[in-house]
């Protein structure tokens, strides 16, 4: 099973995007060997975003989307070449059951997989209090994941840098939503609960492998990045990871988004 998150900043700015050259996500989902595909931000509703992926579904991808409760924010999806046999939208019996920020479905095969987008958050606002009630529902949902003892892979933008690793500017953001230290050791805690950070169990100790960088300036050209992205896997699951990788764009020219996919397989 190859597995795939990317924040698409919009669903169909990603398909419109350097569509007449054939390098925009359409493209992209037409050469992957991906088996499921995990997507952030979709910015869309349901009908608009099966109109703008129909020629993906047409090519064999089977939808499941969640839309986002404000028009223009948030929304996640999840693409998938092996059958589909339930799926779940919303954190239940919560205030975020219908945001657009949470899906999850089990596959034919027996793994269950979640596309989760985690908010930006703003320190000392009630943005980022509304991020850690998100946060506390979304560690309860993977919680019973792991009671239940399934296979199962969370995968999405979190918005959280774990450690001095993951972001190339580290102290001109140390005070930002995505560092501070409750949102780490809130990490730190469902890592310690039994959900494993496999991109980085295949890159320790190592700066990055970074999938986001900001539109401006030379932080795509200068790698100044933030590994927000993450795939957060039950060690059965986990001890199955054959590879992990960013697929980072060979030039800024090139991008449909300002994250990059990030692919793992699982053997």
């Amino acid at each position: 099973m190859i597995v795939t998150t990317i924040n698409v900043n919009g669903v169909r700015a990603a398909v419109r995007q350097r569509s007449e050259s054939n390098l925009g996500l359409l493209d992209w989902l037409s050469r992957t060997t991906s088996d499921v595909v995990c997507l952030q931000e979709t910015r869309s509703d349901d009908e608009q975003i099966a109109d703008a992926l129909a020629p993906a579904v047409a090519d064999g991808w089977t939808l499941v989307s969640a839309s986002p409760h404000l028009k223009g924010r948030s929304g996640v999806a999840i693409l998938s070449r092996t059958p589909i046999v339930a799926s779940r939208i919303g954190l239940a019996a919560t205030e975020f059951e219908s945001h657009g920020r949470y899906l999850e479905v089990d596959l034919e095969t027996g793994q269950t997989v979640g596309s989760v987008y985690v908010h930006t958050g703003e320190a000392d606002t009630d943005r980022q209090l509304e991020k850690e009630r998100f946060i506390a529902a979304l560690a309860k949902r993977m919680a019973e994941l792991t009671a239940d003892g399934r296979d199962a892979v969370i995968c999405g933008d979190w918005n959280i840098a774990h450690t001095t690793n993951d972001i190339k500017a580290w102290k001109a953001n140390v005070k930002k939503s995505g560092l501070l230290p409750s949102e780490r050791q809130w990490l730190t805690d469902l890592l310690d609960s039994g959900w494993v950070d496999v991109v980085r169990r295949m890159h320790p100790d190592v700066a990055g492998p970074y999938s986001w960088w900001s539109w401006r300036g030379k932080a795509f050209d200068n790698d100044a990045g933030w590994r927000i992205d993450y795939h957060l896997a039950t060690e059965s699951l986990a001890e199955r990871v054959v590879t992990a990788r960013v697929e980072k764009p060979a030039a800024y020219a090139l991008r449909w988004s300002d994250h990059a996919p990030v692919t793992v397989e699982f053997g």
